[in-house]
């Protein structure tokens, strides 16, 4: 329960920080419809820069122990600032939220919400190919899923967005669990994690990685003891063995969120990462 809360508050403070800013400059496209599910709504916000959009879209998981929650769109312009700055267009994805849905249900959300993109590319003036991810804590752990697992779209569907890739061309990821195995059906604070588990290889990153997978950036701080930085440590050697571009930051003292400078360079460093793998040369 304690990874819970805290998981919440890190990410409450990062998105409210977003009132100090205001929104001029900022077209925002509130909840947009990717999907349907049981008669609810699949979501997202795009914020897009209005004088410099530089047609790279960053989707950005909105999740922290795999709930996802809504909250005015204004109010989670501060977190996204540093990459709209940079002239990306954001795409603040729900997903089907904890407890009433599990992680396997999850990751085909997400992986919904980048073949929506990818479809419908030219109405947010964003490259189809030049579509980065990233996320925090299960978010990383979703941004993740999308880099190392995705494939090619299903061409039988009679469900136009599922004819569509899920790729995308970049990740960054803020202390993400990398292998879920041993917490399935074990940690009852958690019900995302309450499923078959059979499942649990299917929805971890860390046996999915392959030589195709983007290039991928980890953020991790070596006193977290919600997801230890062996997590990180264990997936970038397995990026490595696979000569996939990857590096891992390690946040010297910080647990489980980044604050003040820790919080700064973070930032800067997934902006740095998708300036060098998404913007054309």
């Amino acid at each position: 329960m304690k990874w819970m809360i805290r998981s919440f508050i890190i990410i409450a403070l990062a998105l409210c920080a977003a009132q100090a800013y205001g929104i001029e400059g900022v077209e925002i496209v509130p909840d947009v419809v990717y999907g349907h599910k049981h008669g609810m709504a699949l979501t997202f916000d795009v914020y897009k820069p209005k004088q410099k959009a530089n047609g790279v879209g960053i989707l950005f998981m909105v999740s922290g122990g795999w709930r996802s929650r809504w909250r005015p769109p204004e109010q989670s312009i501060g977190w996204f600032k540093p990459m709209l700055d940079k002239g990306f267009t954001v795409f603040a994805v729900r997903h089907g939220s904890s407890p009433k849905y599990v992680i396997p249900e999850i990751i085909e959300d997400v992986r919904r919400s980048v073949r929506f993109i990818r479809l419908r590319a030219k109405d947010f003036d964003v490259d189809p190919e030049r579509l980065g991810v990233a996320g925090a804590s299960a978010g990383g752990h979703l941004s993740l899923m999308l880099g190392t697992a995705s494939d090619n779209g299903d061409p039988d569907s009679k469900d136009e967005v599922l004819r569509v890739s899920d790729r995308v061309a970049a990740v960054v990821a803020y202390f993400p669990p990398t292998d879920i195995r041993s917490w399935v059906n074990k940690l009852p604070d958690y019900p995302a994690l309450n499923f078959e588990e059979e499942k649990a290889a299917a929805c971890s990153p860390l046996l999915h990685v392959s030589k195709d997978d983007p290039p991928t950036l980890l953020i991790h701080g070596d006193k977290d003891e919600l997801v230890p930085l062996e997590h990180s440590e264990n997936i970038l050697a397995e990026f490595k063995k696979h000569k996939v571009t990857s590096e891992l930051l390690v946040i010297k003292g910080a647990g489980h969120g980044f604050q003040g400078e820790d919080g700064k360079r973070a930032a800067d460093s997934l902006v740095a990462w998708f300036e060098k793998h998404l913007l054309k040369k």
